[in-house]
């Protein structure tokens, strides 16, 4: 007791120096030689390999000597002059020898340390802290001695004491910093992360950022100044162990699920009900798996964040006990100024450490995070390049993509809550618990408060999710749609159907705004009810402690103490419904996820891949029936047994839908084989029917991942025909080409595609139609050099499906197929001789087309027309579901651009070839103008009393505050406080009043943020699709879809809600400095310097948080499109065997966007540590100042000011992390704003024009001087066109590849606006009107190739007619003239058929049919026709062809032309030459004249 006394209740405290010699040593002792042993085990664990011998060590090794060495002096010189105090204290002899041999052990561990590669260690730094702390007391035993009894006493003690205090400082000092990096660990990366470098110190307090941070606030920051992944963070590291896991996983819910199915007596039907709930208990349990691998894989490192955020809550439940000891102190008058000092400092240091372990904990969990989206991003990738067609038709490339991006982002956000689903509950217990031992049972009113707040919450939580439901159902709709009308963009302009389309989407976006408006109005009575909660509690608790009994008084320890709880109880009370929301969204997602990962996969045994034999069959498919999906009707029946032998060409032939590209399918292993065997002998080059090009030059298309051999390289570009082009390419071969190829004619995109192909010398070549695209010329040379008998692929095994009569008598073997069978095989010579149906059908066609050739000369007859089985087979109507190969198409297909060449190298000498822009990254802080045009947007007549809301809102605040502090200070008068009622009364008064400010501020501001987002979107949606053709050749769909998605949506929610926060946290924070200087005036001195500190670390902080926000935009862009590539090209990627490569560069870009996203969050972490440490001087301040002034303030008074002071380390952070959110967010009004100043096409109407509405009346069409370029810089495409075509006539364009053809076309579009001269309809100038003006009154039938998106996700009725201004009536006669009555007439939806994406559910004769129905129902007086037959059958262009000289012979029809036969009987033909008329008259003159169009007509065979 006497001890105690002489410690605690005294004015001059002190310890024993028994304890000093003792427990104060032996404590660092004891924590070393305990836990040794585990660290030792750790270190054997962990070896990083050997750091050499640096300074830093050596140095510790000297001080750690001095150190050992001072203990044994202490012993011997204790031994031999103190003598007398060994036999009374025999531990004053023992502690010096206990303390070297801990530092003997301690260098020990130091040199391990360095054997094992550790450079920073944790354990020895805690180790020097705790030998520091512990010799602070004797350092002021021994400073207070010296003063009293002078230093002489025994000089040689105190020397020697503080020197080792001085080397023990200098020992933690060196721990604070790292030694070198291992041997042979030298980094060789360009930038690395400094984390690897970084001592514990600077990693706990995240000063290893600041580097950075100085870099960003100096110049912004670019791509190349961030710092390259840790090796743990990539994607390689990640991947390659998890995709291990998951594949054992898949294996054993397989095994779940066949055991599920055996236990179903066979040939028993499971009733709906329960096969419905068979399958959500797959979806369940697959979800389940996805969890549970990546817990395996993630979960050790999470669960020490785990850890730090129990320590946290250790800390924090620890500060309102000590607040609780400083009201006491200020209330006993008799108790020593020390004790008030030593809580203030001991608040201070609990604040300090809950904020370190609070952020390591977020930043683990950030950490985890990343690894995750890094896992989920790479297993989806990965699958979607094994899922088998079957999957792959049930989810859109929108879905994939949004697996991605919106469920990985859910799956962050639950491994950053999750904790809080178990540890809000305990949290909430302690609360109660701490309260009730201060108010009693009265704690249980503050229960019941919660008990009444928590179903409310449910309740809206669950509206809320159903609303957001519903939202995202809307918002998946307005993004699907918005793909299409990217992808379809040429269509849409062409018919000037931009306005309904428009329509369309804001339909979409009004429903979506309708949920978001319901869902935020919930969400502020939820908001309000949680900020209002700590009100609520404390009325209810206060309440029933002063109505229970007239003693029990409320004083100031009571009250504030109570506060200081209720506020920490507010954050696991908000928290719990959002962390159950939360995991709740998460489980939804990794069902979704599992269930995609746990989709079908294309069968490794579908094709046996054998090496290649001397000699033999190169591809054998045995008795083999095949079909799209495992349960679906086989597309390939009647046991196909197809033996190629070595070298062998083999020509397939057969209509549209007959299985021609399910069987080359079946060869690749793209099909489910149902039963017999395929094998494929050597490696494998396929051509699909629709060339898949790379967003990438034309040399890393034709490569494709190979060597370049310049002699190959040379012979394959030539014999594939691409030379001519490519002189004439802006930069060659190294000509960017856009996405999907669309700066490239079909016929280029067809040649690069095969180039691909020939270029990989593979043995077996799989060729869909790829002559189909190119002039007949084209054609007829690649099949000579590549294909034929004499090409460079002679000795190969070649399958080509054609349509090409020519090419047949050169085939070794002819497969003619029918409805999914073979219906005929042989040589050509054996069909003829059989007189069968093909035989019957080739002299069909001889004879038609001598008839109908206008011109006809004697000898042979080379037409590279078009074969087609339709006049011995019915026309199939099927849905053909050759279609769905290739899936989705998400990428925009632009109009086959004829590329023309450079005419001045010196303007454009960088971007050369440069097509697409790549996302950029606007610099600096967001402009100023962008928080104009967002506020502007919403009206300043609404915004000003929003503010003075806030203002009263926390006037409220305030005012119930004192009103407590007051009651606090109120005298006890005989045990009781009087007008306890009246107080009451008025403190619940003012808390209801600000409940309902803080509702009605949450309203107003979402209602703000609605209004701006739907003003935003508006102007996103009308720049977008006021920009001319060739914004969308320069812009990546990627990006524009980023725009819609991502950064409206961020619009839609994160700026609002960032306002909000903000808003209410400054108010907050001005409401803490008012009553912290109302408590003590002389906090002002104080708080003023903080604030600018805190506003300099702020604007550091800012400036590198925007920037880096921004780089992580801009990197996520090209994920996506590389997805989209990827998942379009799969089966190509797959034939070639190039998945490692492609994934590879997956891996690539989702590095480079973690490389952004990484010290995105640490600036977080960084700008937090460093501003609570700020807040927490606060709390010093305001305490010590308490302390100092405890003469004049009133306990109440004390209280309020330290229990706000509190808050503010929570308010500071949150108000820089709420002003950055809403910072980095607006960067989404920047980059949806940036297209408000892209270059826009003419009005699409003319307000007062005379056009008449019948115009044009006659159909005359004059060019006079007219030429157009595609893009400023190059060379002019038509060059000085004059040319008058009267009415009626019919004009068919000829002319080689880039020469002009299609460029006309464009130009009386106005698609390209004209370079010079005027062209004339009826007399009147096109540049003078409206573009829908004009671009309605005239019509264009376009080319359909296999994945142009030529029809659009929704009704056939709206596919005709978008605006409704043509009767049922109308539309089934065109159907009917387009020969697709029948067909639609047997749908069962008829008219309302819903079409699929792109209009993949028809066939392609349908769809170019579909076209026609169009172009009949608006029956203008002037027709172009950009020949559609390139891509199909006979049938389908001969009832077109018949269709148009009939129905549109009173029109003004312009045919840009590739096959010549069609055009024979046309009045005049103009030839085209590099953007010259070269010739121009009627088909027979111009073959007298034998010129250019003579010669053309003589390679077709024609003459």
């Amino acid at each position: 007791m006497d001890d105690w006394n002489r410690t605690w209740y005294t004015a001059n405290p002190d310890l024993t120096q028994c304890f000093q010699n003792t427990v104060l040593v032996w404590v660092p002792c004891i924590y070393l030689w305990l836990l040794v042993p585990f660290y030792c085990l750790h270190l054997y664990c962990h070896d990083c390999g050997r750091i050499r011998m640096s300074c830093l060590c050596i140095a510790k090794m000297v001080l750690g000597f001095l150190l050992a060495s001072f203990g044994f002096v202490e012993f011997f010189y204790i031994l031999l002059e103190r003598s007398q105090e060994i036999q009374q204290h025999m531990v004053f002899l023992l502690s010096p020898i206990i303390r070297s041999m801990t530092v003997i052990l301690a260098l020990c561990i130091i040199q391990l340390e360095r054997i094992r590669g550790c450079r920073s260690s944790v354990f020895l730094f805690l180790f020097w802290v705790l030998a520091v702390v512990c010799s602070l007391v004797p350092l002021r035993a021994k400073i207070q001695l010296a003063m009293d009894e002078g230093i002489a006493s025994d000089i040689v003690r105190y020397l020697a004491f503080f020197s080792y205090f001085t080397i023990q400082l200098a020992q933690l000092f060196l721990c604070c910093f790292a030694d070198k990096p291992p041997e042979g660990k030298t980094v060789l990366e360009k930038n690395p992360c400094p984390v690897n470098d970084a001592s514990f110190l600077s990693k706990i307090l995240f000063w290893w950022f600041t580097g950075l941070v100085v870099k960003g606030y100096r110049t912004p920051l670019a791509a190349e100044d961030l710092w390259t992944l840790r090796e743990e963070d990539t994607s390689r590291k990640i991947i390659s162990a998890l995709e291990e896991d998951w594949t054992d996983e898949c294996a054993k819910l397989q095994k779940q699920e066949k055991a599920l199915a055996s236990g179903v007596a066979l040939g028993s039907r499971l009733p709906d009900q329960a096969q419905l709930l068979r399958k959500l208990q797959k979806e369940q349990s697959s979800g389940f798996f996805l969890l549970r691998t990546l817990a395996r894989k993630f979960g050790p490192y999470f669960l020490t964040g785990t850890l730090c955020i129990i320590f946290h809550d250790a800390f924090m439940f620890a500060i309102p006990q000590v607040l609780s000891l400083l009201l006491d102190f200020m209330r006993d008058e008799d108790a020593p100024l020390w004790k008030g000092y030593f809580y203030a400092t001991l608040m201070f240091l609990l604040s300090c450490l809950q904020s370190l372990f609070n952020h390591q904990y977020m930043y683990t969990c950030f950490t985890v995070g990343m690894r995750v989206k890094t896992a989920v991003m790479g297993l989806v990738y990965r699958k979607s390049l094994v899922i088998n067609s079957s999957a792959r038709r049930t989810c859109t490339v929108g879905e994939i993509v949004n697996l991605v991006s919106a469920d990985t982002q859910k799956l962050m956000d639950f491994v950053v809550y999750f904790n809080a689903v178990w540890l809000a509950p305990i949290e909430i217990s302690l609360c109660l618990f701490f309260l009730w031992q201060h108010l009693g049972p009265s704690a249980l009113a503050g229960i019941a408060t919660v008990i009444l707040i928590f179903p409310l919450n449910g309740f809206i939580a669950k509206k809320r999710s159903k609303l957001q439901e519903v939202q995202m159902k809307f918002m998946d709709g307005r993004i699907r749609l918005m793909n299409e009308i990217l992808n379809g963009i040429k269509i849409l302009k062409f018919y000037a159907w931009e306005k309904a389309f428009l329509e369309q989407v804001l339909g979409h976006r009004e429903k979506e705004l309708k949920a978001l408006k319901k869902s935020q109005i919930l969400y502020s009575i939820s908001i309000a009810s949680f900020n209002s909660s700590s009100f609520l509690i404390a009325f209810a608790m206060f309440g029933v402690y002063v109505t229970l009994d007239d003693r029990n008084v409320l004083d100031a320890q009571k009250v504030f103490v109570s506060m200081a709880l209720i506020n920490i109880l507010k954050t696991p009370l908000s928290q719990l419904p959002f962390a159950i929301s939360t995991t709740m969204q998460a489980m939804v997602s990794l069902r979704r996820l599992a269930k995609y990962l746990c989709s079908e996969e294309l069968k490794g045994d579908n094709v046996l891949k054998d090496p290649l034999s001397p000699d033999g069959e190169d591809l054998v498919i045995e008795n083999g029936t095949f079909s799209w999906s495992a349960e679906g009707p086989p597309c390939l029946k009647r046991l196909i047994s197809i033996h190629v032998p070595r070298g062998s060409l083999v020509a397939v032939v057969g209509h549209v839908g007959s299985g021609k590209s399910s069987l080359l399918s079946a060869m690749l292993g793209e099909t489910e084989k149902r039963s017999g065997r395929v094998i494929v002998k050597g490696s494998v080059a396929y051509v699909p029917q629709q060339a898949w090009i790379q967003n990438a030059t034309v040399q890393d298309n034709v490569l494709f991942g190979c060597e370049k051999l310049k002699t190959w390289y040379h012979r394959v570009l030539e014999a594939c025909a691409l030379l001519p082009d490519l002189e004439i390419l802006p930069a060659g071969d190294t000509t960017e080409i856009g996405e999907k190829g669309l700066n490239l004619s079909g016929g280029q995109k067809q040649r690069v595609s095969l180039a691909r192909a020939v270029y990989r010398k593979a043995d077996v070549y799989l060729m869909d139609d790829p002559l189909s695209a190119v002039d007949a010329h084209v054609g007829q040379h690649i099949f000579d050099k590549v294909i034929g008998p004499k090409g460079v692929l002679r000795d190969k095994t070649r399958i080509l499906v054609t349509h090409g009569m020519s090419f047949l008598p050169q085939a070794d073997l002819i497969l003619v197929l029918g409805d999914g069978e073979i219906t005929e095989s042989g040589s050509y010579q054996e069909l003829l001789s059989r007189h069968g149906a093909f035989a019957d059908f080739i002299h069909t066609f001889v004879s038609t087309e001598r008839k109908e050739s206008a011109i006809q000369r004697a000898g042979s007859r080379r037409s590279n027309a078009r074969l087609s089985m339709v006049d011995f087979m019915p026309f199939s109507r099927d849905l053909s579901q050759e279609q769905l190969i290739g899936g989705d198409t998400t990428n925009t297909n632009l109009q086959n651009m004829e590329p023309v060449s450079e005419t001045d190298q010196e303007e454009v000498p960088e971007d050369l070839g440069k097509l697409t822009e790549a996302d950029k990254a606007c610099t600096g802080r967001v402009r100023l103008a962008m928080y104009k045009k967002y506020f502007k947007t919403i009206n300043l007549a609404i915004i000003i009393p929003i503010v003075f809301l806030y203002a009263f809102q926390q006037g409220a605040s305030l005012a119930y505050n004192y009103w407590l502090s007051v009651w606090a200070d109120d005298p006890i008068v005989n045990g009781t406080q009087i007008d306890t009622d009246l107080k009451l009364t008025v403190f619940g008064a003012l808390g209801f009043v600000q409940g309902v400010a803080i509702f009605g501020t949450t309203v107003a501001i979402s209602i703000c943020g609605i209004i701006a987002s739907r003003h935003l979107h508006m102007d996103l949606l009308i720049n977008v699709l006021h920009s001319p053709m060739s914004f969308f050749e320069c812009t990546p769909s990627g990006n524009l879809l980023n725009r819609f998605a991502k950064e409206i949506d961020a619009i839609d929610c994160m700026v609002p809600d960032g306002l909000k926060m903000m808003l209410s946290y400054v108010f907050k924070l001005m409401e803490v400095c008012i009553i912290v200087m109302m408590a003590t005036p002389f906090a002002a001195v104080i708080i003023l310097p903080l604030a600018f500190l805190y506003a300099f670390v702020q604007s550091f902080y800012v400036a590198t948080s925007c920037q880096l926000r921004r780089l992580e935009a801009v990197s996520r862009s090209p994920i996506y499109t590389h997805f989209n590539e990827t998942v379009q090209g799969a089966s190509v990627i797959r034939a070639f065997g190039e998945q490692s490569r492609f994934i590879l560069q997956a891996n690539k870009r989702v590095d480079f966007n973690q490389t952004s996203y990484f010290p995105r969050f640490v600036a977080t972490r960084w700008l937090a540590v460093n501003l609570e440490f700020v807040g927490n001087g606060v709390v010093l301040a305001a305490a010590i100042l308490s302390v100092m002034g405890k003469g004049t303030l009133s306990p109440g008074l004390v209280g309020l000011a330290v229990s706000h002071s509190l808050q503010v380390t929570g308010i500071l952070s949150w108000i820089v992390r709420s002003w950055t959110d809403v910072e980095n967010n607006i960067v989404s009004v920047e980059r949806v704003n940036e297209y408000a100043e892209t270059a826009k096409e003419a009005s699409w109407s003319i307000e007062g024009s005379s056009l008449p509405l019948d115009w044009p009346q006659r159909g005359t069409i004059e060019f006079q001087d007219y030429g157009l370029q595609y893009r400023k810089g190059l060379e002019l495409a038509l060059k000085g066109i004059t040319l008058h075509i009267h009415e009626r006539e019919r004009i068919g364009i000829v002319g080689r590849t880039g020469a002009g053809k299609s460029s006309l076309a464009l130009g009386i579009f106005r698609i390209l606006e004209a370079a010079k001269g005027k062209i004339f309809i009826d007399g009147v100038n096109i540049a003078d009107i409206g573009l829908h003006d004009l671009r309605s009154r005239i019509t264009i039938i376009p080319q359909v190739l296999k994945r142009d998106p030529v029809l659009f996700s929704g009704s056939l009725r709206m596919n005709l007619d978008p605006f409704d201004t043509y009767t049922d009536e109308e539309m089934w006669r065109s159907l009917e003239l387009a020969h697709l009555k029948n067909f639609v007439s047997n749908l069962p939806d008829k008219l309302n058929h819903e079409c699929s994406e792109g209009g993949e559910n028809l066939s392609l004769g349908q769809r170019q049919l579909v076209c026609l129905a169009r172009a009949l129902l608006r029956k203008t007086k002037i027709l172009v026709l950009d020949e559609a037959t390139a891509a199909v059958d006979l049938e389908t262009d001969t009832l077109i062809q018949s269709t148009i000289r009939t129905q549109f012979e009173d029109c003004t029809v312009l045919t840009v032309a590739h096959r010549l036969n069609t055009i024979m009987d046309y009045t005049r033909v103009i030839v085209m030459d590099r953007g010259h008329i070269s010739e121009m008259d009627s088909p027979a003159n111009l073959i007298a004249q034998r010129g250019q169009f003579y010669r053309m007509c003589r390679e077709a065979g024609l003459i």
